[in-house]
């Protein structure tokens, strides 16, 4: 028997899984090596957070998926490979050995490149680690009811703006009078590079629902309650949410494998490591021969891309080429059951606001529904 590795339970990795459970690679032992039991479906956690869905409903089970596909779960993190003796090095001490590896981890928060933001702010990411410490803030939230609760959240793009206006629902709902949500970013404005009329609408709703905007604002470092800036006078906070860029893990590049300068791993266009071909990685770990900005959109659009090169290889076969899309649709939430959609330079947004909510939350459900029955 040889052995395929799936290392990480990123979106690509769950393609790769169904289409195992619907037809198994003969001849292989299939492992996948993840720290976590499920996966919670980055799409939905706003709405988590806003109060429209249970956390079950966001989530997942990577082990019933395991086992309907006959893949061995393995709970545990990467620290490295050794590359001469196709190995994975795990945190729990053990080596695994693999013929093929997959790799499908998903992006770091970028807490290494700000100081201070490891001890004093909450990253989105891992996200199993948000929803673990999410209700440990809105306790503290709710304990300081005498006075204002400041929350800071540093980062602009889409997912900071959905989480932005996903709080302020949840505190609206709950009386959360004495919150005040400050939302910043490096840019005059959020959403840098989408469409011109999504931005504008997400402008007026952060001012409309008092949500407090400092853009052009570079974090340099973090200190008990208060961010500092490259300019401009600091900011004090009670609290503060990480939803910065992507980091790529230090192990792939101290491993040997060939990476981009800020250390995500090239791939061809067969998605197979650029220099070792026995390696494949895809999701946000891995840098495109095309590249493309890090987002959830592009790695689901690569898990049926993913499993079907490795079965090729598997199978002896080669791999076909792919070219990701050159654009994605952003299906932005803003809290109330309403998203504006930005396709390119075109947005919808407004009166559609509620008909893209119910195509949001339809396209959401369908996924984890997919993946979680026994279908």
């Amino acid at each position: 028997m040889k052995r395929l590795v799936l290392l990480g339970g990123g979106h690509a990795h769950l393609a790769v899984l169904d289409d195992l459970a619907r037809h198994a690679l003969t001849g292989w032992d299939v492992q996948l090596v993840t720290p976590f039991r499920r996966q919670i479906y980055s799409g939905m956690l706003p709405g988590w957070v806003a109060g429209h869905y249970a956390i079950d409903a966001c989530a997942i089970a990577l082990d019933a998926l395991c086992a309907r596909a006959g893949v061995a779960l393995h709970l545990t993190t990467a620290q490295g490979l050794d590359l001469t003796t196709n190995e994975v090095q795990c945190a729990d001490g053990s080596r695994i050995g693999f013929d093929r590896l997959s790799i499908d981890t998903g992006p770091l928060p970028a807490l290494d490149a700000l100081p201070g933001a490891i001890e004093h702010a909450l990253a989105i990411r891992p996200i199993e680690h948000f929803v673990a410490r999410w209700p440990a803030l809105v306790d503290r939230i709710l304990a300081q009811c005498s006075r204002r609760f400041d929350l800071a959240i540093l980062g602009a793009g889409a997912a900071g703006v959905e989480l932005a206006l996903a709080i302020h629902r949840r505190a609206t709902t709950d009386g959360w009078s004495h919150l005040r949500i400050t939302l910043v970013g490096s840019n005059a404005r959020p959403l840098e590079g989408v469409a011109e009329r999504a931005r504008a609408r997400i402008v007026a709703l952060l001012k409309q629902r008092g949500v407090r905007w400092l853009g052009h604002r570079q974090a340099t470092r973090l200190e008990a309650g208060r961010m500092h800036f490259a300019e401009g006078d600091p900011l004090a906070f009670d609290a503060c949410l990480m939803v910065t860029g992507a980091a790529a893990p230090d192990w792939p590049r101290q491993s040997g494998l060939a990476t981009d300068a800020q250390g995500f791993i090239r791939v061809s266009r067969s998605l197979q490591s650029v220099s070792h071909p026995q390696v494949i990685a895809a999701g946000d770990v891995a840098a495109y021969a095309d590249a493309r900005p890090k987002s959830g959109v592009f790695a689901v659009r690569a898990g049926p891309v993913l499993a079907d090169h490795l079965r090729a290889l598997c199978e002896g076969r080669s791999p076909g080429e792919w070219t990701p899309q050159p654009r994605a649709l952003y299906l932005i939430s803003t809290g109330d059951r309403r998203a504006i959609a930005a396709w390119g330079r075109w947005a919808w947004a407004g009166a559609l606001e509620g008909w893209v909510w119910r195509w949001k939350d339809r396209i959401d459900r369908r996924f984890v529904a997919r993946f979680g029955s026994d279908a």
